[in-house]
């Protein structure tokens, strides 16, 4: 089986988040997508990320009803900081059956360069690219691992939706109703 890893911090996971995976596992030619919750990027700093924990409930509950999107933890359980190709090593061991790919948006193709092992990712898994907004001109795109793919355009942020709750602002419909539900039980990014 082709599954795409779509990594994240999912802080927390939104419809674009959401309509990523699905395109991904419904027109191209992966037949399922992992959702895998980063505990931390070693790209990004430490921020307002809340507990690992709590993101993966939501992206579990934001994945419940789905058939080809589904959360894997394995992040949650590998020495941190945690790098993509570390943790590809680690799924190609445990799961020789599958064939792994990375999903990526356009920003993150950019700073692939930057990434550990960058050129065994390019050189062993394919690429499929989402566009993101003032992201279109990767150096990358040409490589042969590397598919762009014609994802719709999301401008959602998990960034404006912490800061529309913090603010107490509806965010309904920006993320799935038990997310929500979730959100607002454990009282999280107010």
């Amino acid at each position: 089986m082709k599954i795409g890893l779509l990594f994240g911090s999912f802080n927390p996971i939104h419809i674009g988040h959401l309509i990523i995976a699905n395109y991904m596992a419904n027109h191209t030619q992966l037949d399922k997508v992992w959702l895998i919750v980063s505990p931390q990027n070693p790209l990004k700093k430490y921020g307002d990320l809340i507990n690992m924990y709590d993101r993966l409930e939501m992206a579990k509950l934001a994945t419940d009803n789905s058939t080809s999107i589904e959360v894997n933890d394995v992040e949650l359980r590998l020495p941190q900081p945690s790098y993509t190709i570390d943790t590809l090593t680690h799924l190609k061991e445990k799961y020789p059956q599958h064939e792994f790919a990375l999903i990526m948006g356009s920003d993150n193709l950019i700073s692939l360069p930057k990434w550990k092992n960058y050129k065994l990712i390019l050189r062993d898994y394919r690429v499929y690219v989402y566009p993101r907004p003032g992201y279109e001109n990767a150096e990358l795109a040409s490589h042969p691992s590397v598919t762009i793919t014609m994802t719709p355009l999301m401008e959602l942020s998990a960034t404006f939706i912490r800061k529309s709750i913090a603010e107490k602002k509806n965010v309904q419909y920006f993320v799935p109703d038990a997310v929500l539900e979730f959100i607002r039980n454990k009282n999280l990014y107010s």
